[in-house]
């Protein structure tokens, strides 16, 4: 394997909205107060569309059956890890396959008790959504916010 800075892991990520065109966000819990969309890695002979529907369901407990797929962003996005994070799982960064998903289940049902990744989830505007992740993801968050801006409720 290539040494971790040299390679960007393929991955495929899920921006989940609710009917007022807020998005679904979820807090870390290696990292309180960094909230994020649920993505993760392509395994080997898996496509983008299998990959985010099954990150979604690992991470957050919610299957296919509660989202509605809306839109694909017309490209992948990538964004650049800080040296000190980059490991030999995810390598320099990640290169992700982004779907918009509205979410039509019961947020009754969403538990994140089995999820080691996070901690909690919140309804919020694109521009919270921004403004609350990492630094790393902000300006990737941004694009994914204009791409799918008219799927969205208003910014403020």
């Amino acid at each position: 394997m290539k040494h971790p800075g040299q390679f960007y892991r393929a991955g495929a990520g899920a921006m989940i909205i609710n009917g007022r065109g807020q998005v679904l966000l979820f807090e870390r819990s290696d990292i309180p107060g960094s909230w994020q969309l649920p993505q993760g890695g392509l395994n080997s002979e898996e496509e983008p569309y299998q990959a985010v529907l099954r990150e979604v369901e690992e991470e957050t407990g919610i299957t296919a059956k509660d989202l509605e797929l809306i839109a694909q962003y017309p490209e992948p996005l990538a964004y650049e890890l800080p040296p000190h994070a980059r490991r030999k799982k995810t390598g320099r960064g990640q290169v992700i396959y982004f779907f918009l998903f509205r979410f039509t289940g019961d947020e009754e049902k969403l538990d994140l008790a089995q999820s080691k990744e996070l901690a909690d989830w919140r309804w919020a505007t694109a521009k919270q959504m921004t403004e609350l992740t990492a630094d790393f993801r902000k300006s990737l968050y941004a694009r994914l916010a204009e791409g799918f801006s008219r799927f969205l409720g208003k910014q403020k």
